[in-house]
């Protein structure tokens, strides 16, 4: 019988992360101050972020970082997580492509956010930090954050979308349960927040206004430091655990991706599981394909456009180099809350702009769609992120049916979809639609944007 799952023993597990920015022939543009328009050190973040996590995020030097022998310790509990052919989903197809997919979803908080929160976390408690807050979308981040939190003995405060909060409702109950503080976002605890509300009462929420209310209230509570669960370049580095394994993984499997794919908000998962295999097509002459799969509704790497951007709402942020829709980009509701962010990360905009990898914009109904196949085939149902990453691949692995290529397809699927049922029941009730966004609308929302 020909096998299906790849697991690495303890002993293989990786003890660095990979951190690309080291590998990169352009690297990626500074953060700047709004007003001095003057880099920014770690001194200048340390006051927002966990010290250790500033120096990482500006390193563009060391190319492996070590973990934390009490990270790798907390890593163990959950750590390798499978490599699965898909050869249900192959069959369905009738495709000649190898599908595989990294399944970040079996570990307890049930997405990959953990890999991050954990040792954001640590970093924390280790400069005597007694607090943390963050915002979130569809809840995962703030699902592992809460946990992390309680493992390191932090309080946290979360700020959760607002529409996100009455679509997913369950995962407030979750960061409740690990002992966080859970606010709706836009909220009147905030001035942001209330200033927000005035200019428009019905706001739904975004991950920027979440963002300026967890950063407003890092800044002006003592003891406090905000933790990011995408975008920023140390979270990346820390999620390069996933392609790390996934390599070890590959090759127990005897092949090697032509192209890997995953769904895309900021881009933590995505720079999780392609950096580690883009760095071979930096050094080694490789040639996958790296895509990154993001909504129709929020398309700022397809549609997008390359600026220095906040990162949040309120402008509280540094400003960012980022293909970004502006930061005062109202998103659609659609289900997959935790991609509906305005802006792209700093690495994955250089490495647009070099052309090392590419995005493709996924429509709400066509994720649904493509969740249920893989449910049907795989016995797996995807969270509406991961969905998009399922999506994108179904179209690359029709696309060899037709050619008759043997490819290999890599892709993330980033969390499982059981606190999303409500989602599917209104997808299978044909109470769902497609949402996209007009170039007018586009430029709109870029008059926002600092002239840098």
């Amino acid at each position: 019988m020909k096998q299906k799952r790849f697991i690495l023993s303890e002993s293989e597990l990786p003890k660095q992360w990979y951190n690309i920015q080291a590998d990169m022939p352009n690297k990626p543009l500074p953060p700047i101050h709004p007003a001095t328009k003057q880099p920014l050190g770690v001194d200048d973040l340390a006051h927002i972020f966990p010290r250790e996590c500033c120096v990482q995020e500006l390193d563009q030097e060391h190319a492996f970082i070590d973990i934390p022998e009490e990270v790798q310790e907390k890593y163990r509990y959950y750590r390798s997580t499978p490599l699965v052919r898909a050869y249900a989903l192959e069959e369905a197809l009738g495709t000649p492509a190898h599908i595989y997919f990294k399944n970040e979803s079996v570990n307890p908080l049930g997405s990959h956010k953990i890999n991050s929160a954990l040792p954001q976390c640590y970093y924390a408690k280790q400069e005597g930090t007694t607090n943390v807050t963050t915002e979130t979308g569809a809840g995962q981040w703030g699902a592992a954050l809460s946990y992390a939190a309680s493992v390191f003995g932090l309080e946290a405060a979360v700020y959760q979308v607002k529409i996100s909060m009455q679509q997913k409702p369950y995962r407030s109950s979750i960061m409740r349960t690990f002992g966080a503080a859970v606010t709706g976002s836009p909220s009147m605890s905030t001035r942001a927040g209330k200033d927000i509300i005035t200019r428009d009462p019905r706001h739904p929420g975004s991950l920027g206004t979440a963002i300026s209310e967890a950063v407003e209230l890092a800044t002006t509570t003592p003891n406090c430091k905000y933790t990011l669960g995408s975008v920023l370049n140390h979270v990346a580095i820390h999620q390069s655990i996933i392609g790390l394994e996934a390599e070890k993984q590959m090759e127990m499997a005897g092949e090697y991706p032509d192209t890997v794919i995953a769904c895309f908000g900021g881009g933590s998962n995505f720079g999780g599981i392609a950096f580690p295999f883009m760095r071979h097509n930096i050094k080694d002459g490789k040639t996958t394909e790296f895509i990154a799969a993001e909504p129709e509704s929020c398309p700022k790497l397809t549609r997008g456009e390359f600026r220095y951007d906040f990162g949040d709402e309120a402008g509280y942020t540094p400003l960012l180099p980022m293909f970004t829709l502006g930061h005062a980009f109202k998103p659609a509701n659609i289900h997959a809350g935790g991609l509906r962010y305005h802006g792209a990360g700093m690495i994955v905009s250089q490495l647009i702009k070099d052309g090392l990898m590419h995005g493709v914009d996924i429509p709400q109904l066509e994720t649904f769609e493509a969740g249920l196949l893989f449910a049907r085939t795989e016995g797996i149902i995807p969270a509406p992120e991961s969905s998009h990453a399922i999506a994108a691949t179904i179209r690359e692995a029709l696309k060899c049916k037709e050619t008759g290529e043997e490819k290999v397809i890599l892709f993330n699927l980033s969390g499982h979809g059981l606190i999303d049922m409500t989602a599917y029941e209104q997808y299978l009730n044909g109470d769902l639609m497609n949402y996209k966004i007009s170039d007018t609308d586009i430029q709109n929302t870029l008059q926002s944007v600092p002239k840098v």
